[in-house]
Order: C-alpha cells, then structure tokens, then sequence
C-alpha cells in the first residue's frame, strides 16, 4: 500500500523521473504549451505551479528592474531564483520562424513574465486539455498549458500545429 506516498512513479528511477519532470517543465515554461501524456500532464502541473508560486510570493519584487530594488529586495529576489534555477534549467532554446533559433531566460521567464501575468491570482495557473488516445499506444493524450493569454511567439505555434 502507498499511504501518504505523493506522486506518480511513471516506472522509472529518481533521477529518471526528476530529469524526465525538469525538462517537462523547461518546456511547458518555453512554449507556454505541450502536448504530453495525460498522467505526465498531472504530474506536471504540480511542479509547475509550485515553481510559479515561488515568484509569485515575492509579490512585485519579481518583475521590478534590477536597479529599482533595494538590498534587501534584490537578496529575496535572487534566493528565489535560485530556487526555481535549481528545478529548470537556466537556458531554453526557441526555434522562430525561419529556422533561426532563439535562447530565452527560462527563470526570468518565470519571474518577469508569468508572475507578472499571474498576479492577483491564488494559483490554477495551468489547464488540462485532454485530446484522446495517441495512435501508436492508444495512450491518453493532454495539451497543458498557461490560463490567460498567450505570449505572441505561443499563439504563432499554436496556430503553425493545428
């Protein structure tokens, strides 16, 4: 019996699953949306939401300009970010139309532009949207994704998909 044990184990290690979850999240915060298995979309969301939640209680401190912040601001800002650093990674690698790829700050990302987007909001900052069974495995299929709106290079996938 599993009581009081969190989480899926999807079959695989602890690093397996963490590296699996960490690159997961990388991307959901890259492309604001992935398409993933449904029971990964769950586990997902927990992380994600937690990572935001982080910048989230920083309150304007997360989104302020670096040189309008005093000391101890900036000592609580750069704690935080160490935090969310330590599940994704610092770099994320955009491909724009073209072919021409683009490196985006996935931790100011998190801090400047979801946090800022999310403000006032007491968390459910993800969405589930399930699609169907995949055709090789006839595995669950889930779209997860930011509520709100979309940054402008997201809706340009989303509509470049469909």
């Amino acid at each position: 019996m599993r009581h009081k044990n969190a989480g899926r184990k999807f079959d695989r290690n602890t690093s397996h699953r963490r590296a699996m979850l960490r690159n997961l999240t990388a991307n959901l915060v890259l492309h604001e949306r992935i398409e993933t298995t449904d029971t990964k979309a769950k586990e997902l969301r927990r992380v994600a939401e937690r990572l935001i939640t982080k910048a989230m209680r920083l309150g304007e401190v997360a989104y302020t300009p670096q040189d309008k912040l005093s000391a101890d601001d900036k000592a609580k800002r750069l704690a935080a970010q160490r935090l969310v650093a330590s599940w994704i990674p610092r770099f994320g690698v955009r491909i724009e139309k073209g072919g021409e790829s683009k490196q985006v700050d996935l931790v100011e990302k998190v801090f400047v532009e979801l946090a800022k987007r999310f403000k006032g909001r007491a968390g459910g900052y993800t969405r589930i949207i399930k699609l169907g069974p995949r055709r090789g495995d006839n595995a669950p299929m889930a779209y997860i994704e930011f509520v709100g709106e979309l940054a402008p290079a997201a809706e340009a996938e989303v509509a470049a998909a469909e």
